[in-house]
C-alpha cells in the first residue's frame, strides 16, 4: 500500500518536473485577435483535442503498416544554387531543399532518428534523409513553422547552425528557445508580418490551425504558422502543419494572387475525429491547391515518421483519389520520394 501510495505521489511530480524542463519559454507581448497575452489561438478559434481524447485515442489505435527501409540511395548531390528556375528537393517529412534567385533554404529541417524529446523513445525515422546534412550547398535561409519537435529538432539546428550561420525566421516567440540553445540570430514574425531575405526575395508569416508546445507546460506559447516566398520566379508557399480552414486558406490565396507552387501536408491524419483539428487529409491537402490557386503543388508531412494511425502507403494512395475525385491531373500534385527534385519554370 505504502508503495502505491508513494507512486502515486511521485510520479505526478516527476511528469510536472520532466515537463517543465522540456518546455519553451513563453511568448510576452501584446494582445491581438489570435494571442490572448498568455496563448495562441486559432483562427475561427478552432482547439485541439484535449488529453481526456488524447487518452482515448491512445487505447483504441488502429496502427496502418509502416516497414522501415533504409537501404535506398541518398538522392543526387545539391547544386550550389539555383537562379534560372525553382528548384525543390524533398529530403523528409517537411524537410525541402528550397533552390530560388540564388537562395538556398531549408524549410523545417529535421534528421535525426527521432523525432521526440528523447533518443531512446519517440516516432522513428522510417526512411532516410533525401540528402546527407553534409552534402547541403551553403544554406543563407532557414524556416522553422513552429516548435513541435518534427519540426524544430535542435540537433539538426545545432549543425546547420555551425556550418552555414543562416538567417532563421520563426513565428512569435520561438526565437527566445532558439536563443537559449545559443542558435543565434532568429527573426520572429507574427502572422501577415514579412520581412526581406534579399533583393528578391521577401518571406511573410501566414496564418495555419495548428497547436505548439515542446513539454508539458508551454502548450500555444509560441505561435505557428505557414510561410510565402515572394520571388522574381513566383510566389512559393509552405504550410508548415495545419488543419484545414477554408477561410484562412482562401484568404492566403488572395492576398498573394495565387501560388507558383505550395508545399502541403498529407499526412498524420487519421483517425479524422482526433486528427481533423490539426492536420489536413490528403483531399483536405487538395483543397487547400485549390484554395490558394496554386498551380503546382507538393506534398509534405507523410512518409517519414509513423506519428497518426495511417499506413506508409495511405497519404500517397488517398492523394491520388482525391486529385481524381476533384478533376486535377495528378502532375500538378505530386508526392516525391526522398531526395526527388521538382523543377519549376
Amino acid at each position: 500500500m505504502l508503495t502505491i501510495l508513494f507512486i502515486l505521489l511521485t510520479v505526478p511530480v516527476l511528469f510536472v518536473t520532466v515537463g517543465a524542463y522540456l518546455s519553451a519559454p513563453r511568448y510576452k507581448g501584446l494582445v491581438s485577435d489570435h494571442f490572448d497575452g498568455k496563448k495562441f489561438i486559432n483562427p475561427g478559434h478552432v482547439k485541439p483535442q484535449g488529453l481526456k481524447e488524447v487518452f482515448k485515442w491512445m487505447f483504441t489505435r488502429k496502427r496502418g503498416e509502416w516497414k522501415e527501409n533504409k537501404t535506398e540511395a541518398y538522392g543526387q548531390h545539391p547544386l550550389a544554387h539555383e537562379k534560372q528556375n525553382i528548384r525543390i528537393t524533398f529530403v523528409n517529412h517537411s524537410t525541402f531543399l528550397i533552390q530560388v534567385d540564388g537562395l538556398n533554404i531549408l524549410t523545417d529541417p529535421v534528421w535525426s532518428t527521432r523525432t521526440s524529446p528523447f533518443t531512446w523513445a519517440g516516432p522513428r525515422r522510417m526512411r532516410l534523409p533525401g540528402i546527407k546534412l553534409e552534402d547541403l550547398p551553403r544554406i543563407h535561409v532557414v524556416l522553422i513553422s513552429h516548435n513541435h519537435y518534427d519540426h524544430l529538432d535542435l540537433s539538426t539546428m545545432r549543425t546547420v547552425f555551425g556550418a552555414h550561420h543562416p538567417r532563421i525566421i520563426t513565428p512569435l516567440g520561438v526565437k527566445a528557445f532558439l536563443d537559449e540553445e545559443h542558435i543565434a540570430g532568429a527573426t520572429d514574425l507574427d502572422w501577415w508580418q514579412e520581412t526581406k531575405l534579399s533583393d528578391s526575395v521577401t518571406v511573410q508569416a501566414v496564418p495555419a490551425q495548428h497547436f505548439s508546445g515542446r513539454g508539458m507546460l508551454d502548450r500555444d506559447a509560441t505561435l505557428w504558422c505557414g510561410y510565402v516566398l515572394e520571388t522574381s520566379k513566383g510566389n512559393i508557399y509552405f504550410a508548415g502543419d495545419t488543419g484545414y480552414n477554408d477561410a484562412t486558406f482562401k484568404e492566403i490565396g488572395e492576398r498573394f494572387s495565387g501560388m507558383k507552387v505550395a508545399l502541403l501536408p498529407i499526412g498524420a491524419y487519421k483517425p479524422r475525429w482526433f486528427m481533423s483539428p490539426i492536420h489536413t487529409s490528403p483531399e483536405e491537402a487538395v483543397k487547400i491547391h485549390l484554395d490558394v490557386r496554386s498551380q503546382n503543388s507538393i506534398a509534405t508531412h507523410f512518409g517519414t515518421f509513423p506519428l497518426a494511425d495511417e499506413g506508409h502507403d495511405e497519404p500517397v494512395a488517398d492523394l491520388k483519389a482525391a486529385l481524381a475525385k476533384h478533376n486535377l491531373n495528378e502532375e500538378k500534385f505530386v508526392a516525391l520520394k526522398e531526395g526527388e527534385v521538382k523543377i519549376i519554370e
